[in-house]
């Protein structure tokens, strides 16, 4: 069995921001897959099913970004899931907008949801699949206010195809392996 953690903000406000990619990507992959995000519990909103022969939970934490680990924490624990079998997808202002990177274990690059994510867990050896947002094309915008800034029009448009490419990565990912995803996606 897989966790599979999107990583986002609990609300409205923040549902269409760069930030809540996480939880627009579980959302999608539910959909596509008929698994209801219906239950609600250790801190999470998620749902149990199959994706090809894998069983998975899907999660999105409701602690908010910071805190996501004691939510992951929680679950992994519960339903007797080893680290390595977490998959946390989560947005990285470092990568282009739409870039895709693949990482199994590693440091937490500066995103706070990762880091949270570690810390809890004593334990950086779960899959990551980081999606790029770019960084702020206003000079001076703090980062803050850009991955939170809500997005409309054309930029969310853009956000929207992402989600739908980023959707099959994961499928990838979770029936074929990490090693095969990022054959297929980090070369485009």
């Amino acid at each position: 069995m897989k966790l599979v953690v999107g990583l986002g903000n609990p609300g409205r406000a923040y549902r269409w921001t760069r930030h809540n990619l996480g939880f627009l990507l579980i959302e999608r992959i539910a959909r596509q897959n008929g698994i209801e995000l219906s239950r609600r519990g250790f801190q999470s909103v998620y749902g149990r099913g199959k994706i090809g022969n894998e069983e998975v939970i899907l999660s999105k934490p409701q602690t908010y970004m910071n805190l996501s680990g004691e939510a992951v924490r929680r679950l992994l624990q519960f339903f007797r899931i080893p680290p390595e079998n977490l998959v946390v997808l989560h947005d990285d202002l470092d990568l282009p907008l739409g870039k895709i990177r693949i990482r199994l274990g590693g440091g937490h690059g500066g995103h706070q949801g990762v880091k949270s994510i570690i810390d809890a867990l004593g334990n950086d050896g779960f899959i990551r699949l980081k999606v790029g947002i770019g960084r702020p094309v206003e000079r001076g915008q703090d980062p803050a206010d850009y991955v939170l800034e809500s997005l409309t029009g054309k930029a969310k448009e853009e956000f929207k195809a992402i989600v739908e490419r980023c959707a099959q990565v994961v499928e990838v990912l979770l029936i074929e392996g990490p090693q095969e995803a990022m054959e297929q996606f980090h070369k485009k």
